[in-house]
């Protein structure tokens, strides 16, 4: 029984190896080429951990790491689909349900229910730990937008409205992170990196 336990658990770690050729639309800072699912995650991850004093409430981080880590393993199958693509939206749900099943259900019962708790807490955005760590999955990308000069948000034709109606979620989790990210898009309209949209009622 230990082995097979261990035999899946190996198999799981191989398979989540398949996240790293899951491309996301956002580029790495300095232009560079498109970043995969997994460089997203353990950046959120690093990010969540060095920010976690700007938590609205007190979190458990590794918690918070873990929900970072793991969001979007799902993509392995479902695809990564762009925080704009109103139609992609439509079936992200499905889609990422029926890979988790698939994916999870790879690692031993006790672990399979316990990582999807995990991914189902943070979907939900209830906790504190899953507003915290949505934050970072704000934050992250625009970070990286910013330092390339909104060429994403050009690329794609998004609008400031657009990009707050996602952000303004992230005060959820961080007060003070959404007065950065408040600064950064503000910055964006200005500079016309960011077709005119304004704050509304946030």
């Amino acid at each position: 029984m230990e082995d097979e336990r261990l035999e899946r658990q190996l198999d799981f770690a191989l398979e989540i190896d398949k996240e790293k050729n899951v491309f996301r639309q956002t580029h790495l800072s300095g232009h560079g080429r498109n970043e995969n699912d997994a460089e997203h995650a353990w950046h959120m991850a690093v990010m969540a951990y060095v920010l976690r004093e700007y938590a609205n409430e007190e979190v458990d981080i590794a918690r918070v790491m873990l929900m970072c880590l793991i969001h979007d393993i799902v993509e392995i199958d479902a695809g990564d689909t762009y925080a704009y693509d109103a139609e992609g939206l439509k079936t992200q749900k499905a889609r990422e349900d029926a890979a988790k099943e698939r994916i999870f259900s790879i690692l031993p019962e006790d672990q399979k229910l316990e990582l999807m708790s995990i991914f189902d807490e943070f979907e939900a955005y209830e906790t504190p730990e899953a507003k915290f760590a949505h934050a970072m999955d704000n934050l992250q990308p625009l970070l990286l937008n910013n330092s390339n000069g909104g060429g994403d948000w050009r690329e794609h034709g998004v609008t400031a409205q657009t990009v707050y109606g996602r952000q303004s979620l992230t005060r959820l989790g961080s007060e003070k992170l959404f007065e950065v990210t408040d600064r950064i898009i503000q910055e964006n309209v200005r500079k016309g990196n960011l077709p005119s949209g304004v704050e509304e009622d946030l």
